[in-house]
């Protein structure tokens, strides 16, 4: 913390609104970290499966129950991530998730038998449930409302990087014995996770956090470190104490969240309900796209268009992987340029004419034999482009999106709901997806999902308005009344 703080405080310069805060970015980087564990076990796991299923032999349920089951478990983490998050602070919940992963990492790169496996992803799954609601909450709370939308998105770009790492060390750890690669794949994610732990020692705290518990000062010193001039620093943090006041008797250094379930479950006021509609909306399409599933699978859907050679399945994801990284990166770059709206409908848009390729490519691939060359290039861009559509809209923006809506009172509760409805998608999406295509083929998939995403297009145009440029507390407003001009 000391060594991020060292930098002067005092140093405000005159207005830039365009120009990006390095205090602020420099904590959002390190927290944004946290995403590449599930990054690089998204990628890393699409390789190692293969070789565990030869090496200790399983099924193909049981295949599908080991991908998906750490999807699942971080549900685990991300419900408990809220509370655990208003208690603890959002540093030490950070550590927490990066502790949980190495564990579970250490399990499975040791890992003797398929239910040590289990066990591993058991635990690396209630990390990852921590780190993906602590990592965007953190970085929304710290961010000034001009670079939000930037700053925002880091962890999905990290995720993406993540999942390059993953396809990398497929690549290269392809060569060795069946007994051993596959363990080093999974056991070096345990890396990041010791170097995430050791990150947060030099962040600060987030200062809407220090509000919620009272501590006015250290939340005022670094507002002026992240904010461009000493008077938005105080407009800033004013807001956060107009906002905090609503937090009633709970506006205190003993704020813990208490009552807060109920109101969102029970009886939640019309603005809020939007919110939450909007919040698990983009969630569960975010993940009803396949796009997990995809990544996890994808060396089993160029096999059966008829590439056989490891090195070359292998060869392909890590292109997937290239072209992920990079439109993330325009995403990111340009989200609080155009706004969260454009970029998510384009992608969207995107996703449903690559999906439509795909099953056009697979279908052809199914009913011919030899198998056309065209269908086969086809596949390979179509799969690159849904995952880079993809990563322009739905990745960085759910992100984005899910941790800024929510009012202080219930953002990490809020958030915990979202991305705990995104993990149990996600989960679904993981463990059915070999079983479905078995039932009715690749094709029939990949089509299901063009429908799946034509449905999230239109949701995403009548029910989320657009929040490029407005504060957190500005934001809350836009529920209030029916969202019908959500431009």
């Amino acid at each position: 913390m000391d060594s991020l703080e060292n930098k002067s405080s005092h140093e405000v310069p005159g207005p830039r609104k365009s120009r990006l805060n390095k205090y602020a970015f420099a904590a959002a980087l390190l927290a944004s970290t946290t995403s590449i564990l599930l990054g690089y076990d998204i990628g890393v796991m699409s390789g190692a499966i293969i070789f565990i299923k030869e090496n200790i032999h399983i099924s193909t349920i049981q295949v599908e129950i080991l991908v998906g089951s750490l999807n699942v478990c971080s549900l685990i983490g991300s419900l408990l991530a809220g509370e655990t998050s208003d208690l603890i602070g959002r540093r030490f919940t950070i550590v927490l998730a990066a502790a949980t992963f190495f564990i579970g990492a250490v399990l499975m790169g040791f890992a003797p038998s398929y239910a040590f496996l289990m066990a591993g992803r058991v635990i690396a799954g209630i990390g990852i449930g921590y780190s993906l609601m602590i990592g965007p909450v953190y970085t929304t709370e710290l961010s000034p409302a001009t670079s939000r939308g930037f700053l925002s998105s880091l962890p999905e770009l990290f995720i993406t990087i993540g999942i390059l790492f993953g396809y990398l060390s497929n690549y290269f750890l392809a060569g060795l014995p069946d007994h051993i690669n596959w363990r080093i794949m999974l056991g070096l994610a345990g890396l990041p996770a010791i170097g995430i732990g050791f990150g947060v020692l030099v962040m600060p705290e987030s200062p809407r956090w220090l509000v919620m518990k009272g501590r006015y000062d250290e939340a005022k010193k670094i507002m002026l470190k992240t904010s461009d001039t000493t008077d938005e620093a105080e407009l800033r943090l004013e807001e956060m104490k107009n906002a905090a006041s609503y937090l009633g008797s709970e506006n205190s250094n003993q704020f813990s969240g208490k009552g807060v379930w109920k109101e969102l479950f029970l009886r939640p006021s019309r603005p809020l309900l939007r919110i939450l509609i909007a919040a698990v909306g983009i969630n569960f399409f975010m993940q009803a796209s396949g796009n997990d599933a995809v990544i996890y699978y994808s060396p089993e859907v160029f096999k059966a268009a008829g590439i056989q050679n490891k090195r070359h399945l292998f060869g392909i994801t890590v292109i997937m992987g290239l072209c992920k990284t990079f439109f993330v990166l325009v995403s990111a770059l340009f989200l609080d340029r155009f706004g969260r709206r454009p970029l998510l409908l384009t992608g969207t848009v995107g996703m449903v004419a690559s999906l439509v390729g795909l099953g056009l490519g697979s279908n052809f691939l199914v009913e011919n034999d030899p198998k056309p060359t065209w269908a086969i290039v086809l596949c390979i861009i179509a799969v690159c482009a849904d995952l880079s559509f993809f990563s322009i809209g739905l990745g960085p923006i759910t992100w984005v999106y899910t941790s800024e809506i929510f009012p202080m009172k219930y953002r990490a509760q809020g958030t915990s709901i979202a991305v705990s409805v995104n993990r149990v998608v996600s989960g679904a999406v993981a463990m059915t997806f070999l079983t479905i295509a078995h039932k009715i083929t690749f094709a029939g998939v990949f089509f299901s999902l063009a429908g799946i995403m034509t449905l999230a297009t239109i949701f995403f145009y009548f029910l989320l308005p657009e929040t490029k440029g407005k504060t957190l507390e500005e934001i809350e407003a836009l529920f209030e009344d029916k969202p019908d001009n959500c431009n």
